[in-house]
């Protein structure tokens, strides 16, 4: 996969995979976004259901401009119309690195997903990073730090990955505090961007585990943000995969300058006012319904731990 900096490489980069007219997959915020590039059409509904609808105008390529949302559409889209996807990432979620993806409604109920994206390019502009609010700036970073944690110690872990993760992690953990206290620092900014690449590299090289299906099962069913239910879900993770993988956690804690590398992570979550999930109104009632979703999820089958309901819940009430 092509990756560059800078948004002026943009045009380049298409031209070198032949891209002529994309599908640009782009909410309204970045209407006036001057991407320097003649499109062959343009998709604003962002999440969308209507994959099928936005391939038949996909031209011969997706470019794919700002979050999770958007950069999944574009893989869904990739996937339809059997075109490749360049993405122009705008927070921190990594979801340029990897060919899964999902379905979401507009309302951000989770419809369906799948695998198969033809990723062939990735822009970074830290530029574009600069007015994303507090928490979507802690949230998008968490999840990226949650990549870099159980990239660590996923069944599928290896040394490559081990050490994009470790990059990832150590700049997240320096720069995401320095990104909360001055937004607008373009350094600061571009470096909590290198951690998230890092990080999305290190999940392109190993995938997830246990922490991330089950902020994926609580956003898919909810409508809530990725991020967020990552920086709650993590935590709780580490320290039940502690008594299994004590040295790749302690290597996470290296790299975040700390002994307690989940309490770290709290720590971290709070600058984006995340601290219990009974504050985004998830009903206590149905957490047992969501640990069951949860284990059912292939992070939670690739976790080096095995979990069963009954404990995936204990971790939900938790952090309830």
């Amino acid at each position: 996969m092509i990756v560059r900096w800078g948004l002026a490489e943009l045009p380049a980069v298409l031209a070198e995979l032949g891209i002529e007219q994309p599908l640009l997959v782009a909410g309204e915020r970045w209407s006036g976004t001057d991407l320097c590039i003649d499109a062959g059409g343009r998709w604003t509904e962002v999440p969308s259901e209507r994959v099928a609808e936005a391939a038949v105008v996909a031209g011969d390529g997706v470019l794919a401009l700002g979050g999770g949302s958007a950069i999944d559409l574009g893989k869904a889209i990739s996937v339809e119309a059997q075109v490749p996807v360049v993405s122009v990432p705008t927070t921190y979620s990594g979801a340029e690195w990897t060919p899964y993806f999902g379905i979401r409604d507009p309302e951000r109920r989770m419809r369906g997903g799948g695998t198969g994206a033809r990723l062939a390019g990735v822009v970074y502009e830290p530029n574009l990073t600069l007015s994303l609010p507090r928490a979507q700036t802690v949230g998008t970073a968490l999840n990226a730090l949650a990549h870099a944690a159980e990239a660590l110690y996923v069944k599928n872990h290896n040394p490559e990955a081990d050490e994009e993760a470790l990059a990832g992690a150590r700049l997240i953990g320096e720069w995401l505090p320095r990104v909360v206290d001055s937004p607008r620092d373009l350094e600061a900014r571009t470096s909590l961007l290198e951690g998230a690449m890092h990080a999305g590299k290190a999940l392109g090289g190993s995938m997830l585990a246990l922490g991330h299906a089950i902020a994926q099962a609580l956003g898919g069913r909810y409508g809530l943000p990725h991020g967020a239910m990552n920086a709650l879900a993590l935590p709780a993770a580490l320290r039940f995969n502690a008594e299994v993988a004590p040295a790749a956690i302690a290597r996470l804690g290296e790299a975040l300058g700390t002994d307690d590398p989940a309490g770290r992570v709290e720590e971290l979550a709070r600058l984006g006012g995340f601290e219990r999930l009974r504050d985004f109104e998830v009903p206590e009632e149905e957490l047992g319904e969501v640990a069951a979703a949860a284990v059912e999820r292939a992070g939670a089958k690739a976790n080096p731990r095995a979990a069963t309901q009954a404990e995936v819940e204990g971790l939900l009430r938790a952090i309830f």
